[in-house]
C-alpha cells in the first residue's frame, strides 16, 4: 500500500498497543472470575435464606452458568470490535465490544448484544443515539479477530477505518506493536528499510478477504448495518430474509436467536412475558425454541455456529423436518401406525400418490381439505343432534333438542365457542353414556355368562381362535372408513388371554348387533368378522341383539358430543383418508393410480399435520380456552399446547413447502408469534419450495420480508458469473452486490469440455487441486460435487491414488456426512451441501446433471458454484448444456489468475 503519513502510522501503532494491552486486561480479569470459582449461585442463596424457592435458586444457578461461559469466551476472546464516538460536546470516548455478556470493572466493555454494541455495525460519520440519551458520532472502528498466542495476545486481519484514511487491513497489530519497540534501537539505514518493508507488508489498503480453510458456515462477528437493524427487531415479529449466497442471511438468523434467548437483553414488557409463558408451561425461555434446516449436514455446521454464540444447541433443538413430521405424526398425535395397531397410516417416500397440481398448488390443495373436513365434521354433529331428538326415550330427545340448538347458533367457524357451549351439557352428556353402556354391556355380559355356563372353557377356546388369526389387511371400507363407528371406552388394552378374549367378544357382540340396527355388514375378511363367523348363535338373540343396537347407535351420537374437541382433531387424519378417496378420481390433487388405503406419501402427510395444529391453534388463540386448558372441555388441547415455542427459526426457508413452513408456523407460541426464517428463491431444491413472497405471506399475513444484497463470500468472477447465469434461466436481475472497500480479485473459473473418461476428470482436477495449494500457500476448503451418490466413492478413491503423491487426501462424504481432517478434499454428491461454503468447488458432469433434473437443474447449478468463494472448476462430459451456453464467455480452459 501507499506509504501513511507520520501522524497517521503513529495512530496506529498506538491502537494496536491499547487494543493488545485491553485484550490482556479484559483475558485477565475473565480467568480471575473464572477461578474464584462460582459467581452467584444456589449456594450464596441458601446461605443468605434457606427458605428461598427452588425456582429462584434455580434462575441463579443460570445466571451464574450464563456469566461463567461469558467468562471462558472473554478469557480466549476477550473482544471483536473497538469504537471511538465523540458526543455534542466534542468529548471523545472509546468502547470495545464482545461478543458475551461483558466482565465487570471495564465501564466501556459492552456485549454486541446490547444496545451500545449497534456502533460495532455503523459506518463512520454515522450518529446514534445511546441508551443514555447522548447522542454520539463513529469517529473511528476497528474490527478485531483475538488470537492468543505462547508469547501474548494478537489480532489477525484486523479492518481499521476512521475519518482521517480509508479502511486498513492489518496483518498483526502484535507485528506493529513490536515494530514500534524495534524502531526506537534501530539505527542503521538498513535495518530502517527494513522495518519500512514489515511494515508496508503488515497493513494494506482495503478489506482483504479471508481465505476459506475450513469447510462450515462462516464466522461473521460483527453484522453490516443492515443486518444488525433486523437482529434487534423486538421478538415478536414475523420476519423473513431475502438475498443471494453470501450474504448473511443465516448469521443473521443465529445472531437475532442468541440474543433474543437471553433475557438480559429483552425489553422489559418482552422478559415479562416470556418468564410468565415460561412459567405457565414449564420449559426456560433458554429452551423454549426450535430451529429447522433442511439437511443433517446443515444442521451438523449451525450447531457449530450456535455454539460460536454461546448457544448450547442439541439435536432436540435443530431439527430437519423430516425427522420432526415423523416424530409428530407417529409419537405425538398417532396418524402414523405403530406396532400395537394404533394410527391410520404408513408412510411411504417414493408413494407418487400427488399429481403435479397438488406439488405445484399446495395452498389450494390444503384449503380444498381443510374446508371439506371441516364441514364434514360440523355435519356429523348436526346429523348425531338430529337422530338423538328423534330417539324414544325422551330424556335421550331432550338432551338432543338442547345440543341442536346450540349448533343451530353456531357461526361459521365459530367452533370455541360451539365447543364452550357444549362443555356445559358435559355432565349430562357423560350421564347418558354411562346409563346406556351399562344396559348394553349388561345383555352382553349376560349372553357371555350362558356360554361359560355351557362350557367353561369357552373364553380359552376363543382366545386360542384369536391367537389363531393373522393380521387383516384387507378391512372392509364401512368398518374401516367410517366415521360413525362405536369407540368404546374399555380402558386400556388387556394384558391377559382371557381378558384380550372378552375384550375381542364384546366388540365384535357390538359391531354384529350395530351392524343389525343400521343394516350394514361386517365385513368377513376383516378380524371381527371372522370371530362373529366362529360364534355363530353363540351372541345375542335376534331380540336382544335389536335391543342392544338402538342402545349402541345412540351411545355413538351422544359419545359425539362427550369429547367434540378431542374427536375433531383425532378424526382429522381419517377425513383425510376420506377426502383422498373421494377426491381421487373427481379432482386434479391425485393420480388416479389406486393407491393403498393406508399408504400416505410425506407431503400428504404435512396436510394433516397443518389441519391438526390449525384447528388446535385456532381454539388455543382464545383467551378462554387458554385459561382453561385443563379443564375437561379443553384437556385435550394440551399436548398440542406443549409443542409451542417461544420461538421458531427456519433456515434454506425456500427448500420447504408453504404447508410445512404453515407447520413450522403454528408451533409459536400465540402470546408471541416469534418467526424468523431465511432463504433464496433462486437456491430452492426441492420440485414443492416455496416459489413467491406470496407463498410465505399465506403463512403469515404480516410477514415483514426484507433483502440483503451485500455478498462477503464470493470473488469478482464468481459474482458476475451467479449475476449472468440467473439471467440466463431466470431473465431476472440478481442484486448480488461485493462489499465496498474489498479486494474481491479472484480468478476465472475453470471448465474442461468432452471428458467421457473417468480418469481425463480425475487428471484435471488433480491438477487444479494442485494449483491451488501453490497459488494459497497452503490447501484451503476444497469440495467436489458430483450428480449422483454413487459417483462419491469411485470419485474419492481415484483422486486419492493421483493426489498421493503430493499427500492430499480425499474423503467420500456419503449421504452429506463430514469425515476426516479439516485440510482433507472433500466429494458430495450436489443435493447435500446446501448452506456450506468452500475455497474452491469443482462441479463434475453438470450436462449430465441436466439430463437427470431437468426441472432443477438451474438450481443445483446455482447453488453448487455459488458455493465457491474464489476458485471454480466445472467438467462436461459432452459441451455446455445449451441452457447455459451463454456463460461460456466466463470461463477459462484453468485458472487465469487477475493481474
Amino acid at each position: 500500500m501507499k506509504n501513511l503519513n507520520d501522524e497517521s502510522r503513529g495512530y496506529v501503532e498506538r491502537v494496536a498497543v491499547e487494543t493488545l494491552s485491553q485484550f490482556d486486561s479484559i483475558a485477565k480479569a475473565a480467568k480471575k472470575k473464572l477461578h474464584a470459582g462460582r459467581v452467584q449461585g444456589s449456594d450464596t442463596l441458601a446461605s443468605i435464606n434457606t427458605m428461598t424457592s427452588c425456582s429462584a435458586i434455580q434462575r441463579l444457578d443460570r445466571i451464574s452458568q450464563s456469566n461463567r461461559e461469558s467468562y471462558q469466551v472473554l478469557a480466549v476472546e476477550p473482544a471483536i470490535a473497538r469504537i471511538v464516538v465523540m458526543d455534542e460536546e466534542g468529548e471523545e470516548c472509546t468502547y470495545y465490544i464482545c461478543r458475551t455478556a461483558p466482565v465487570s470493572g471495564f465501564p466501556n466493555l459492552a456485549s454486541y448484544r446490547a444496545p451500545v454494541g449497534r456502533l460495532a455495525s455503523l459506518a463512520i460519520g454515522t450518529e446514534f443515539t445511546l441508551p443514555n440519551d447522548t447522542v454520539v458520532e463513529v469517529l473511528e472502528r476497528v474490527q478485531l479477530r483475538p488470537d492468543l498466542q505462547a508469547d501474548g495476545w494478537d489480532s489477525r486481519d484486523t479492518v481499521l477505518e476512521a475519518e482521517r484514511f480509508g479502511p486498513l487491513t492489518i496483518e498483526s497489530l502484535r507485528a506493529l506493536s513490536s515494530e514500534v519497540a524495534a524502531e526506537e534501537v534501530t539505527e542503521d539505514i538498513l535495518g530502517q528499510l527494513l522495518a519500512e518493508e514489515t511494515v508496508r507488508a503488515n497493513i494494506i489498503e482495503g478489506v482483504r478477504r479471508s481465505v476459506i480453510i475450513k469447510m462450515g458456515l462462516r464466522d461473521q462477528p460483527i453484522l453490516d448495518q443492515y443486518q444488525d437493524e433486523i437482529f434487534r427487531l423486538p421478538l415478536d415479529k414475523r420476519l423473513l430474509i431475502l438475498g443471494p449466497p453470501g450474504t448473511g442471511k443465516t448469521t443473521t438468523l443465529i445472531r437475532r436467536l442468541g440474543q433474543k434467548l437471553d433475557t438480559a437483553f429483552l425489553e422489559e414488557s418482552e422478559e415479562r412475558l416470556v418468564e410468565l409463558i415460561s412459567t405457565k408451561q414449564g420449559v426456560p425461555h433458554a429452551n423454549s425454541w426450535l430451529m429447522f434446516t433442511p439437511t443433517e449436514l446443515l444442521k451438523q455446521y449451525l450447531k457449530e455456529a450456535f455454539a460460536r454464540e454461546g448457544v448450547p444447541a442439541s439435536d432436540m433443538r435443530i431439527r430437519t423436518w423430516k425427522d420432526y413430521r415423523y416424530e409428530l405424526a407417529r409419537n405425538t398425535f398417532g396418524i402414523l401406525r405403530t406396532a400395537t395397531g394404533s394410527g391410520n397410516f404408513v408412510l411411504k417416500y417414493d408413494l407418487q400418490s400427488l399429481s403435479a397440481e397438488a406439488i405445484g398448488r399446495p395452498i389450494q390443495w390444503f384449503d380444498d381439505f381443510n374446508t371439506w373436513q371441516y364441514n364434514v365434521y360440523v355435519q356429523e354433529l348436526q346429523k348425531a343432534a338430529n337422530m338423538l331428538c328423534e330417539a324414544k326415550a325422551a330424556e335421550v330427545r331432550s338432551l338432543g333438542e338442547r345440543l341442536h340448538n346450540i349448533l343451530a347458533q353456531a357461526g361459521e367457524g365459530a367452533l370455541a365457542s360451539t365447543f364452550a357451549s357444549l362443555a356445559a351439557e358435559l355432565p349430562k352428556v357423560q350421564d347418558l353414556v354411562v346409563s346406556l353402556k351399562e344396559g348394553s354391556d349388561g345383555k352382553i355380559k349376560a349372553s357371555l355368562n350362558l356360554q361359560l355356563n355351557r362350557d367353561r372353557a369357552f373364553l380359552d377356546e376363543l382366545a386360542h381362535f384369536i391367537g389363531s388369526l393373522q393380521q387383516v389387511q384387507a378391512i372392509e371400507t364401512e368398518e374401516y372408513d367410517d366415521l360413525d363407528a362405536d369407540d368404546e371406552e374399555d380402558g386400556a388394552a388387556p394384558r391377559t388371554t382371557r381378558s384380550a378374549a372378552l375384550s375381542a367378544y364384546m366388540q365384535a357382540v357390538r359391531a354384529q348387533a350395530r351392524a343389525a340396527v343400521s343394516k350394514r355388514i361386517v365385513s368377513k375378511s376383516s378380524r371381527t368378522g371372522k370371530i362373529i363367523e366362529w360364534l355363530a348363535d353363540r351372541g345375542l338373540t335376534e331380540r336382544d341383539r335389536a335391543e342392544v343396537g338402538e342402545s349402541l347407535l345412540v351411545q355413538t351420537n351422544v359419545r359425539r358430543f362427550v369429547h367434540p374437541v378431542k374427536r375433531y382433531l383425532d378424526e382429522i387424519p381419517k377425513r383425510y383418508r376420506l377426502f383422498r378417496r373421494e377426491h381421487q378420481h373427481s379432482s386434479s390433487w391425485y393420480r388416479s393410480e389406486d393407491l393403498g388405503a393406508r399408504d400416505i406419501d410425506p407431503l400428504e402427510l404435512d396436510i394433516v399435520l397443518l389441519a391438526i395444529l390449525r384447528a388446535a391453534g385456532d381454539l388455543i388463540i382464545s383467551p378462554n380456552v387458554l385459561r382453561n386448558i385443563d379443564s375437561p372441555a379443553w384437556s385435550s388441547l394440551q399436548p398440542i399446547l406443549g409443542l409451542y415455542r417461544n420461538q421458531i427459526v427456519v433456515d434454506e426457508a425456500t427448500d420447504f413447502s408453504p404447508i410445512q413452513l404453515a407447520c413450522m408456523a403454528a408451533l409459536t407460541h400465540p402470546r408471541l408469534r416469534s418467526f424468523f426464517a431465511c432463504g433464496d428463491f433462486n437456491q430452492r431444491l426441492t420440485t414443492w419450495g416455496a416459489r413467491s413472497a406470496d407463498d410465505l405471506k399465506w403463512v403469515f399475513v404480516d410477514f415483514d420480508i426484507k433483502e440483503i444484497t451485500v455478498s462477503y463470500r464470493q470473488s469478482k468472477q464468481l459474482n458476475e458469473l451467479a449475476r449472468a447465469m440467473i439471467r440466463a434461466v431466470d431473465s431476472n436481475e440478481q442484486h448480488a452486490n461485493l462489499p465496498e472497500h474489498t479486494n474481491s480479485e479472484g480468478v476465472v473459473p475453470a471448465l474442461l469440455e468432452h471428458a467421457t473418461d473417468a480418469t481425463v476428470v480425475v487428471s484435471w482436477l488433480a491438477d487444479r487441486i494442485c494449483e491451488i495449494e501453490r497459488f494459497v500457500g497452503q490447501l484451503p476448503s476444497i469440495a467436489i460435487f458430483v450428480y449422483t451418490e454413487n459417483d462419491v466413492a469411485p470419485m474419492a478413491e481415484g483422486l486419492n491414488a493421483t493426489l498421493a503423491e503430493h499427500n492430499i487426501q480425499v474423503i467420500a462424504c456419503h449421504e452429506g456426512q463430514a469425515v476426516g481432517q479439516e485440510s482433507n478434499v472433500r466429494v458430495f454428491d450436489i443435493q447435500h451441501i446446501k448452506g456450506l461454503e468452500f475455497e474452491a468447488v469443482f462441479f463434475v458432469g453438470i450436462d449430465h446433471l441436466a439430463e437427470l433434473h431437468p426441472a432443477l437443474f438451474d438450481k443445483y447449478l446455482y447453488v453448487g458454484i455459488t458455493r465457491a468463494a474464489t476458485y471454480l472448476g466445472v467438467t462436461c462430459e459432452g459441451v455446455l448444456p445449451n441452457a447455459i451456453e451463454s456463460l461460456r464467455s466466463h470461463f477459462g480452459q484453468d485458472w487465469q489468475q487477475i493481474d
